[in-house]
């Protein structure tokens, strides 16, 4: 592929427009470290919903996306579109609470919640691992997605060279900028990921080879296109039977456990991490629902059309790539297919996915390390500016750590996998320790090491497999975190009155701390909570099946399937409204 006059003009003006903006906002974030790492706390919820969308989309999400498809069709993607169910939840029963935390991160909520020592070492724990280890593997992962994205496409194969100065250019406008140049940068990379990813499908769908979306559908199996996967008897411990076919056992763990029982990055249960940030960045607790509703529908619905579209073309024009090669289909296409100035804007489009997640990896991994160990247990006193300049200092370490990381690695396998069966079990006490007084620490702490036991046996003596695993693995970690939880002792009651007084979650999990500060007013409304929660799941699956039908020219089923996703949209407004907005913050 040769790189135009036109290509490169595309592709540098981009990167200028995205430095404009970050040291248009460098002075704000300067001031002190809830600016750098929250942006003040005043995103609105367009903004802040549109940057958990846009982190999401990095550089090998469409590359991941177009090997599930590869692998297994369409419904390859039941793996991550299992997570509505949890990340809805998280809209009508979390975003509320953790808006009003008034917290810095997510892992400084463990000693608003628990107190003491075990308190002290989890908080310092998990700064330190999701911090370092987590967020800089992450990072390895999108850096290898984007060395390969440029070797495919421009020939580009110092891969150390090519990563660095990746990450130089994003290491400058994340340390200057904090969350709110992060944030307004990230929409212009949404917005310039999905238009270029839209052109390409596109493009792709109407090659000749193809021959448009009646053409592409003639020449794939019709399993390939079906949403749904077909269930087959259970064989064993084999979850995939023939090309589609989940066994009951397999679809009962990713519908009955995955989504609730297992922590995945962005789809934390009760939200965590990047999407926990930008909840309470928001400016209220409003703009945090309607941040995280948005995000629910942007992610699930919008992204992922364009990269199946292309990666069902790429079966068709490159029937050859094996297993572990279906992915990079979707590179070759813009290689192979696209005019000049395209592929400009492709580049540019898959570098603006990469930078949107890997400088929200790199504040977000500052964050911990700043605020939950270095201002925690080393430096308690300092000014904002000193806490401001480690964490731009911080930032550039954890950019060098993921480089070696990635020159490290050849490839990172089974990742995703890896990451849903060793956090199986933890999810139910991220749930519960917002609504059950007696969680505590200790809950926590025997949560996260339970998982990698379990996890270890059934590898090295069994051969139980994902997803069949799951079932093992959540009920050793749920028995062992709630025998821990009954036999240590609960967390000091005036603790737990200082977290109610400032948090009221209210609910039956409560009653007794309640008992104990009747002038506080808990929350209340749960039951129409549940019905929005519903009402949001049918909305995001109806929404994302419409749009597939409609694009795949089945205009009957997929308008019968948007007229039912706006009826949900009805519903939550009808019950929204009626219930006041006082039940859902203002």
């Amino acid at each position: 592929m040769v790189f135009t006059a036109l290509d490169w003009t595309i592709f540098l003006g981009y990167f200028v427009l995205v430095l404009a903006i970050c040291f248009f906002f460098a002075k704000r974030a300067g001031r002190n470290i809830q600016n750098f790492f929250l942006g003040g706390r005043n995103l609105p919820w367009y903004i802040a919903g549109t940057s958990m969308i846009a982190t999401t989309f990095a550089a090998d999400t469409p590359l991941a996306v177009a090997e599930l498809v590869g692998k297994n069709g369409i419904a390859g993607n039941w793996f991550w579109w299992n997570f509505i169910l949890g990340t809805t939840l998280t809209v009508f029963f979390f975003s509320r609470l953790w808006r009003r935390s008034g917290i810095l991160t997510d892992i400084e909520f463990i000693e608003l919640r628990y107190t003491g020592k075990p308190a002290a070492f989890l908080r310092g724990f998990r700064s330190i691992y999701l911090g370092i280890f987590i967020n800089c593997v992450i990072m390895a992962w999108v850096n290898l997605a984007m060395f390969k994205i440029l070797r495919i496409t421009m020939g580009w194969d110092n891969m150390w060279l090519v990563v660095s100065l990746c990450m130089l250019i994003v290491t400058i406008y994340s340390a200057a900028s904090g969350l709110w140049g992060a944030a307004v940068a990230d929409t212009l990379h949404f917005l310039t990921a999905m238009t270029g990813c839209i052109i390409l499908a596109f493009v792709a769908v109407g090659l000749p080879e193809v021959g448009g979306i009646a053409g592409l559908k003639e020449k794939l199996d019709p399993q390939i296109l079906n949403f749904l996967p077909s269930v087959a008897e259970s064989t064993g411990n084999t979850d995939i039977v023939g090309m589609l076919q989940l066994t009951w056992p397999a679809l009962f763990a990713y519908l009955g456990l995955q989504w609730w029982a297992s922590w995945f990055p962005g789809a934390e249960q009760g939200g965590g991490g990047y999407i926990a940030q930008r909840m309470m960045s928001a400016k209220d607790e409003k703009h945090s629902l309607f941040a995280t509703l948005w995000f629910n529908v942007g992610h699930y619905c919008l992204r992922p059309w364009p990269w199946i579209i292309v990666a069902l073309v790429a079966l068709v024009l490159y029937p050859d790539l094996g297993v572990s090669e279906k992915g990079d289909g979707f590179v070759l296409i813009i290689r192979d297919h696209l005019p000049s100035g395209l592929r400009g804007l492709l580049i540019a489009a898959f570098f603006a996915a990469y930078m949107s997640t890997i400088a929200t990896q790199l504040n977000l991994g500052s964050s911990y390390l700043i605020n939950d160990f270095y201002k925690r247990f080393l430096a308690k006193e300092a000014s904002e500016k000193h806490y401001v300049k480690a964490s731009r200092v911080t930032t550039v370490i954890m950019m060098l750590i993921a480089l070696i990381i990635t020159s490290l690695l050849e490839t990172i396998s089974g990742a995703w996998q890896f990451l849903v069966e060793c956090g199986a079990g933890v999810g139910l006490v991220f749930l519960l320790r917002w609504f059950w007084w007696r969680v505590n620490a200790w809950s926590e702490i025997s949560a996260l090491i339970a998982p990698f036991i379990a996890y270890g046996y059934l590898k090295f003596y069994t051969n139980i497999e994902f997803p069949n695993s799951l079932f093992y693995i959540v009920g050793f970690t749920t028995v062992v975190w709630l025998v821990t939880t009954l036999l240590t002792r609960p967390t000091a009651e005036e603790h737990l009155k200082n977290f109610y007084r400032r948090v009221h979650p209210g609910g039956p999990g409560w009653r007794k701390i309640a008992a104990l500060v009747p002038e506080v007013k808990p929350d209340g409304g749960y039951w129409a909570m549940c019905l929005c929660w519903l009402a949001s799941v049918g909305l995001v699956y109806s929404t994302l099946f419409g749009f597939g039908k409609v694009i795949l020219g089945e205009y009957g089923p997929g308008a019968a399937l948007l007229g039912f996703a706006a009826l949900m949209v009805l519903t939550l407004y009808l019950i929204l409204s009626k219930i006041g907005w006082e039940q859902v913050g203002e």
